[in-house]
């Protein structure tokens, strides 16, 4: 079963970062430049959370806020589920879907690893169906006559 480990090998080292106390105009100029839809929020070897486009949208912009005056940490994501190294596509694609997100956090010995998104994900399981689908087929049909029988 393909775990977080691939995909993270498959990706480049995090250099989206955003530091807290950045304001929000900053970040999404850091955001444009990287081309990416979300930034790491970091600071001295401490992870504080994730600021998105979804944050932007749902924290900023609807609530009347202004980019150029409040603060990453006053808008960013800090509730998101967490992942190790060795957790599989599987528990990941559950993750996604239990919790309605874009991003699972990676964490291995209390040490941050980097983000999986819904396209990392997506992307594993598509590059390698037969090992993460036929193994969730198998699983689910032998639990199924587990309880036929």
């Amino acid at each position: 079963m393909r775990t977080v480990a691939n995909i993270l090998i498959n990706k480049p080292p995090v250099f989206n970062f955003v530091e807290p106390d950045a304001k929000v105009i900053e970040a999404l100029q850091i955001m444009n430049s990287v081309n990416l839809s979300y930034l790491v929020v970091y600071h001295e070897d401490t992870f504080y959370g994730i600021f998105s486009e979804r944050d932007y949208s749902r924290n900023v912009i609807l609530k009347g806020l202004h980019s150029d005056t409040c603060t990453v940490k006053e808008v960013m994501s800090v509730s998101l589920p967490v992942i190790a190294m060795q957790d599989t596509v599987e528990k990941c694609m559950q993750l996604l879907n239990i919790h309605k997100t874009r991003y699972l956090i990676v964490f291995d010995d209390n040490e941050f690893k980097g983000i999986v998104t819904i396209n990392d994900v997506l992307r594993e399981a598509i590059e390698n169906k037969e090992m993460v689908f036929d193994e969730l087929l198998l699983k689910e049909t032998t639990e199924m006559q587990d309880k036929i029988y």
